[in-house]
């Protein structure tokens, strides 16, 4: 797929899924640049006071959208609710970020400028080209983030794509438009799955290296529920 070149001023929105962010959420916000006009904040039904520190900062922060989730819908859930919001606000390009402060948005212009140049339609980061950073990743994490990588690299036909499961994204909204988004995994499968209706489109996947940023924080990811339930969406993917 042959991205055109954007105006070089595009309206820009970040897609924030909310869930257990209460102590980091106002400095991701607070932090973004002022290129970007809409900061979509989406609270998957977080159980912590995440909704208070949000609804706080409205008045402080004219470009931001909130919207809460009454039921817990996972991170993929949240993405299509915060996509669907940002093409409702005619955005021409999208970002997600994470709440928990591990995504620098000092690195905003580097996931953009291919999108607005035509050289891709959508940007993904890469940490694993940072190796000096990576010896401080949990060694869990490191193993479950490596296997999954493959796994996803067969599923989507994205070989060149080196950290498939980073959610540090970007896309351009002609492009988001033409993907079927009732159709994107609501789990941390939703990379994979955004990537494989990619591939169906034949949009350009362009990586973006980044430093991988690992502080105490620990990893939620269960490998044995990975063993147990990855596979099988994998090979679904694949058949598909």
């Amino acid at each position: 797929m042959t991205a055109a070149s954007l105006e070089s001023s595009p309206s820009i929105a970040v897609v924030i899924p909310a869930y257990r962010v209460e102590r980091e959420i106002e400095h991701v916000i607070k932090t973004l640049p002022g290129e970007i006009q809409h900061i979509i904040v989406v609270n998957d039904a977080s159980p912590d006071n995440t909704h208070d520190v949000v609804t706080r900062l409205i008045n402080e922060e004219p470009r931001l959208v909130y919207i809460q989730h009454e039921k817990n819908q996972g991170v993929g859930g949240a993405m299509v609710t915060g996509f669907r919001k940002a093409l409702e606000l005619d955005a021409d390009l999208v970002l997600k970020m994470d709440g928990d402060g591990q995504m620098d948005p000092g690195l905003i212009p580097g996931f953009i400028e291919p999108l607005i140049q035509g050289k891709a339609d959508f940007t993904k980061g890469n940490r694993f080209r940072d190796t000096v950073a990576l010896r401080q990743m949990p060694v869990i994490r490191r193993f479950g983030n490596t296997m999954l990588g493959f796994l996803a690299k067969a599923a989507t036909g994205y070989w060149n794509i080196f950290d498939p499961t980073n959610g540090y994204l970007a896309i351009r909204t002609d492009v988001l438009r033409l993907l079927p988004l009732d159709k994107l995994d609501k789990t941390y499968f939703f990379e994979t799955s955004l990537l494989a209706q990619l591939y169906l489109i034949d949009a350009y996947v362009r990586d973006i290296p980044i430093p991988a940023r690992y502080g105490d924080q620990q990893s939620s990811m269960n490998i044995m529920r990975i063993l147990v339930d990855f596979p099988p969406r994998i090979f679904s993917t694949i058949f598909k």
